[in-house]
């Protein structure tokens, strides 16, 4: 018998194309909904941040935030941070170095929070099946069966091969222009090729705020 399939999901070596670029921060507390202004923060160091494709932030959660699924839900409440909180940017591996060295020792001020920003370390992006993303923006007015037929469609666009999806809890991001309508997301099922490529590329607009980022997730 011929395992050649299984051989190479075992063996395969995840690209370091896109990586996850980690910064110590001390940061008691933030917004819950701080998307914006921390996007904001950033691109005034990083100005090619709005434009780089394949680049995105990953929304800091709390301590009480578990995996995600549970965090306070009210805008102006607070998120208490530890000292192992870090603040994410998944970014093309040539991007790696000037961020590092724009970002570490700066302190970001966001809703009169400070952030003091400290040294960064790379994180290889998950070699997972199953996938998840917080927030993928959505149409308001769109239902959940409606939002999931737009995934399949935009995933299929990518090329990628999956076998489930779920779309979960839906949240508002603050914006100037309004208000930005979100669903969580879980695809399963991805071939590991397809679940690096899928969290290289992300889904839909919005990324450096946080919109369309994936991570691994155990249970489906």
């Amino acid at each position: 018998m011929y395992w050649q399939e299984e051989e190479n999901e075992e063996q395969f070596q995840v690209p370091e194309r896109v990586v996850d670029l980690a910064f110590s921060i001390r940061c008691p507390t933030l917004p819950v909904d701080h998307a914006w202004e921390l996007a904001g923060q950033i691109g005034q160091r990083l100005p090619w941040f709005g434009d780089e494709p394949r680049s995105g932030l990953h929304i800091i959660h709390g301590a009480d935030s578990g995996n995600g699924w549970e965090r306070p839900q009210g805008a102006d409440e607070l998120l208490y941070l530890s000292r192992r909180t870090r603040l994410v940017l998944r970014l093309p591996s040539e991007r790696i170095g000037e961020a590092s060295s724009r970002l570490a020792g700066e302190t970001l001020t966001i809703d009169g929070h400070r952030m003091e920003v400290g040294r960064a370390k790379p994180r290889p992006l998950a070699r997972s099946t199953i996938l998840y993303s917080r927030y993928t923006v959505a149409e308001p007015d769109q239902d959940e069966e409606q939002f999931v037929e737009g995934a399949v469609g935009a995933l299929r666009e990518l090329r990628l091969r999956f076998k489930k999806i779920l779309c979960g809890k839906s949240f508002e991001l603050s914006t100037p222009e309004g208000p930005v309508f979100t669903r969580s997301l879980m695809v399963g099922g991805l071939p590991y090729e397809d679940a690096v490529l899928l969290q290289e590329e992300g889904l839909g607009p919005l990324r450096t705020m946080g919109c369309g980022i994936f991570l691994p997730q155990k249970e489906f």
